[in-house]
């Protein structure tokens, strides 16, 4: 990969190297923030969600293999993303680990650039390798499958984790928001969910999933769809 991680400082609390592997366990779908590296020498963030190894039949998870390596970790790229074009010629790019539902929906739904490839707000980092092995077509929208290799990861902070019904519902209302129009998804039940979701949020949610579920909504331009009805008309 042509552009250099910008480590963390040498000395900062809490930092741990580790060049080998992931720098958190992986389970089912872990959506993430990737970062790659366009032509124009800046570091475009999209939300990425990475597919854990199979588990093993005694229900154990991880991201190791029988042979201590770590399992094989996939992500999909749908259309012709700045992800899809920059994993093609740079390789691979920095997945990042974050809490903060802002800056997972300026990657998600925005166009988001920075000089640096790790985010202020990453909570751990791993450098991958991306490497094209399946691709296809699904509801008329072009798809590749990625396998992900890590190549050297830190871990730059440790939180006591807390569950928020508002930060799911702000990571569900991007995934909604990003097939409205897809010929396969309804548009009306996608409205409706986003309904709820922003239901949710105002419910549980804090001041940071209020402002990240606003950019979807600005962004989307769900709320006003939805009110005038799916087809257009008040």
């Amino acid at each position: 990969m042509r552009g250099d991680v910008r480590r963390p400082r040498t000395g900062d609390a809490g930092v741990t190297d580790s060049p080998d592997g992931w720098p958190v366990e992986l389970r089912g779908v872990t959506e993430s923030v990737v970062t790659t590296l366009g032509p124009n020498d800046l570091w475009n963030a999209a939300a990425l969600g990475l597919h854990a190894p199979d588990e093993s039949e005694d229900g154990d998870g991880g991201n190791e293999g029988d042979d201590g390596d770590c399992g094989v970790v996939t992500a999909t790229t749908w259309g012709n993303t700045r992800t899809r074009r920059n994993f093609h010629r740079e390789g691979g790019g920095v997945v990042q680990f974050v809490s903060d539902p802002r800056t997972f929906v300026d990657a998600a739904m925005t166009i988001t650039e920075s000089e640096s490839p790790v985010s202020d707000d990453a909570h751990a980092w791993v450098e991958v390798e991306a490497e094209r092995i399946d691709a296809g077509e699904s509801g008329g929208t072009r798809w590749e499958q990625w396998e992900l290799r890590p190549v050297e990861s830190a871990v730059v902070a440790e939180t006591v984790p807390t569950i928020n019904r508002g930060f799911a519902a702000v990571v569900e209302a991007t995934v909604a928001a990003s097939r409205l129009d897809v010929p396969a998804y309804d548009t009306g039940e996608l409205l409706a969910r986003l309904r709820y979701f922003a239901d949710v949020v105002e419910t549980c949610g804090g001041a940071a999933e209020r402002e990240a579920f606003a950019t979807v909504e600005e962004v989307s331009g769900w709320r006003e769809r939805a009110d005038e009805g799916s087809d257009g008309t008040p």
